[in-house]
């Protein structure tokens, strides 16, 4: 009856990992035992059929947004073209301001196609990793550069605070350098003027801001795809499920905490 009960437990643990529709086999010829067994190879066999259905449920859907949002690129910039062309003639106060609306409206909407059709290509795996050892302080530096302008806009002065040793990983420069974008411009949307950056010597990247009114609820799903923590502001929802996907690519983790009105977004870059 042992010897049964661990073939039934070393089976239930290889079919259920494994793609494969063969059953649990027994030595023992216990009826009470054989039944148990055939009622868990009926369930297994129905899991794997639910299984093969959702993914191949999520990956004709995946093809079919990517598809979506590739034929909705170029009508949406021929649109934007259009609209940036009316802003330049003469008009109306009246005109000039429904434009605007218009304008805003069709820019937001290409900047959603634009990040669903980024996001599906990250997740589908159709985009091309290669992955150098980088020194993580320098594409960090990088980044932060490139948004002095518009810190200076925010009327947000950073504290950096970069170690002095040299962090180096094998990453892919260019999805790395994105998820520090996103992130930053997370931060830049929903900060209350201050923004905090640090990189640790053990490879932990921090990004810190005061923000108010969070709670539990909403930090846990601030890596969900489309969620917002206000709609009413200009946001797809997707940077920080992009940033999410493209580092756990590169076998890294990221997540979120909210203590004393600060929000930290928290990187960690583990060693090969």
């Amino acid at each position: 009856m042992r010897k049964a009960i661990r073939e039934i437990k070393r089976g239930f643990s290889e079919k259920l990992y494994t793609d494969t529709n063969t059953p649990i086999m027994l030595s023992s010829h216990d009826k009470l035992v054989s039944s148990l067994a055939n009622d868990i190879n009926v369930e297994l066999k129905e899991l794997q059929k639910q299984k093969h259905r959702y993914i191949q449920g999520d990956k004709e859907l995946k093809n079919a947004i990517t598809n979506i949002s590739h034929d909705l690129r170029t009508p949406l910039t021929t649109i934007c073209g259009y609209l940036s062309l009316l802003d330049k003639e003469e008009k109306s106060e009246h005109i000039a301001r429904q434009l605007s609306i218009i304008k805003n409206r069709t820019f937001a909407l290409k900047q959603l196609v634009e990040e669903l059709f980024r996001y599906t290509t990250i997740i589908s795996d159709t985009e091309n990793s290669v992955y150098t050892e980088t020194v993580i302080n320098n594409v960090l530096e990088d980044c932060i550069s490139s948004y002095y302008a518009i810190f200076k806009e925010k009327g947000i002065t950073p504290n950096i605070n970069l170690c002095e040793q040299k962090i180096v990983r094998s990453v892919d420069k260019t999805a790395l350098l994105r998820i520090f974008n996103n992130v930053i411009d997370n931060a830049i949307k929903y900060s209350e003027g201050d923004l905090t950056i640090s990189l640790f010597e053990n490879g932990k990247i921090v990004f810190s801001n005061h923000t108010s009114d969070l709670n539990e609820i909403q930090i846990g799903k601030l890596f969900d795809r489309f969620y917002t923590v206000n709609t009413a502001r200009k946001s797809t929802g997707l940077g920080l499920s992009i940033a999410k996907a493209l580092i756990e690519k590169m076998d890294g983790n990221i997540s979120a905490d909210y203590s004393n009105n600060v929000l930290s977004i928290i990187i960690k870059l583990n060693e090969v």
